[in-house]
């Protein structure tokens, strides 16, 4: 495996090991990371980990145009009191997804580091979030990389307070890669929730073809 020092560089993802994992170490500078999205690596670690960059094979990805729009969502939707924005909070968003317990998982990912770097990206506008609001209160949402160069959103994580609150962030997020014709959003591993979404998994070699 190959170990990272203080150089903005990366291995082709090619040679990641079969769990996906293409390298450790490094650090987690806003610019390494985003040089690692445009390679199609993303940093995931568990806290007291050395940092990790991964790109599996197979990649989970969605296709705008293949979400699924089931009929309870859509009247969700169509009824819903919540408003929804984009880019108004962040931070606040970044700091919700890491208190989200998840199934098998201890503590978050998202440490304090991670955290400032993409805020960093954020202030850069190299990273996007997708609020939803009940009144006042955040109740869902989701943020991740946009690479308006190769038409690619890569989302990160996302939250729900509320009954269906994140897949009302998602649908926002695939009617605006929509009309800024986008490719594909990666969703980087596969989970049945995405899939329920219209996600599914693509080869490797096929996924990094839209990064070219």
């Amino acid at each position: 495996m190959h170990v990272l020092d203080h150089t903005h560089w990366f291995p082709d993802p090619a040679t990641a090991d079969h769990n996906g994992v293409v390298a450790l170490g490094g650090d987690l500078s806003p610019q390494r990371i985003l040089l690692g999205y445009r390679k199609g690596i993303f940093p995931w670690f568990s806290q007291g980990e050395p940092i990790l960059w991964w790109s599996p094979n197979p990649r989970m990805v969605l296709f705008p145009k293949e979400f699924k729009l089931s009929k309870s969502l859509k009247k969700t939707l169509r009824t819903s009191p919540y408003k929804v924005t984009f880019n108004t909070a962040f931070e606040h968003v970044i700091d919700a997804c890491a208190q989200v317990q998840r199934d098998g998982q201890q503590g978050t990912w998202i440490s304090q580091q991670m955290k400032q770097s993409y805020l960093e990206l954020h202030r850069q506008n190299s990273a996007m979030s997708i609020e939803v609001w009940d009144n006042d209160i955040l109740v869902g949402g989701l943020y991740g990389i946009d690479l308006p160069g190769n038409k690619l959103f890569s989302g990160e994580s996302m939250f729900s307070k509320k009954t269906d609150t994140s897949k009302i962030a998602f649908a926002h997020l695939v009617a605006w890669c929509i009309t800024q014709n986008y490719t594909l959003i990666d969703c980087q591993v596969y989970t049945s929730h995405l899939e329920s979404l219209g996600a599914r998994e693509i080869d490797r070699a096929l996924f990094l073809s839209y990064l070219c």
